[in-house]
């Protein structure tokens, strides 16, 4: 049986896992972030956990094949750097060749949601296609692509960045400075801010007394299956900016699967039934029998540290 070791980096937390060569996790280990520390304090936490996580597995560093990073930001993933992670504050950080020095296994470095959509590529909803997209809604709208088994980034590394295409011109604010973007409407965060502006347009719906202490992503759901009509509204017109931008990148790409994650996806038939429906009637190609085929992820937070665990085989 061969080994490899997966970090998924995160703002708040640093979690690892040795995976085998069936794509489970058979150990995890996890530790705080820390994000305001310097680079090298970080990456030497990385390291600790990774060990901690080999030693869970009663394994040695020797048994690991290869170890893989999943980053966010910008990631150079053929020279291992770290370009720049804003929320972490790594700019052009080494961190490939940072963590061979620490742990003396070859090391591959990659964009986290890249990363994620490798993990459902391998082993999740995606798992048997030649070419995947992944798409998770979350704080933001995070894409991952993979063309022919292999995941593409752009050839300045800065590729799949889904969420920050337009949808809506001269639209809501986002974070990156444009306006009407995919990430805008369709994340949670652009669900929960269309859920209160519902909820200051009608005092009179139910979603004020079921929002409890404050407004989640959840809230306008459950609301419209208590038959509320302004929650109703609310899912309506979510749904209908999340099939605009699943449509265009169906229209770009043609993937055999596109793989949806996120707490949104909790929702289930409620959420994916009248997607699929819209989808299938703007979607340019119409054929009865080459659909994309439109899925939730599987694997949940194990899909970062899985396909970076598996990078490696992306690079061979």
């Amino acid at each position: 049986m061969k080994y490899y070791l997966g970090i998924d980096l995160g703002g708040t937390n640093i979690a690892a896992g040795v995976v085998d060569e069936e794509y489970k996790i058979i150990a995890k280990a996890k530790t705080p972030t820390l994000r305001h520390r310097t680079a090298e304090e970080i990456v030497n936490s990385m390291a600790d956990v990774a060990r901690e996580a080999v030693k869970e597995a009663e394994l040695s560093l020797e048994d690991i094949e290869s170890i893989g990073v999943g980053s966010p930001g910008t990631v150079d993933s053929d020279r291992g750097i770290i370009v720049y992670a804003n929320n972490i504050g790594f700019l052009n950080t080494p961190v490939g060749d940072m963590l061979f020095e620490k742990l003396g296994r070859p090391v591959y470095v990659e964009n986290d949601a890249n990363a994620a959509a490798y993990g459902e590529f391998v082993a999740g909803s995606a798992k048997d296609a030649n070419s995947a997209v992944c798409i998770t809604l979350g704080t933001g709208v995070g894409g991952g692509i993979i063309i022919d088994g292999k995941i593409y980034s752009g050839f300045n590394y800065a590729g799949a960045e889904l969420g920050h295409t337009v949808i809506e011109v001269d639209g809501a604010q986002c974070t990156c400075g444009r306006r009407g973007c995919f990430e805008a409407y369709s994340s949670a965060t652009g669900l929960i801010r269309m859920t209160k502006e519902a909820m200051d347009a009608h005092p009179e719906s139910k979603m004020h007394e079921m929002m409890g202490d404050h407004i989640s992503g959840r809230l306008a759901f459950n609301a419209m299956r208590a038959n509320d009509s302004a929650a109703a509204g609310v899912v309506e017109k979510y749904i209908k900016y999340l099939a605009a931008g699943i449509t265009n990148v169906i229209n770009i790409f043609q993937p055999e699967v596109l793989c949806i994650g996120g707490g949104v996806c909790n929702e289930g038939s409620a959420l994916l039934d009248p997607l699929k429906k819209i989808i299938s009637q703007e979607v340019y190609t119409r054929r009865s029998d080459k659909n994309t085929e439109i899925v939730i992820a599987s694997l949940g937070n194990d899909a970062g540290i899985i396909g970076a665990a598996f990078l490696g085989r992306s690079k061979a």
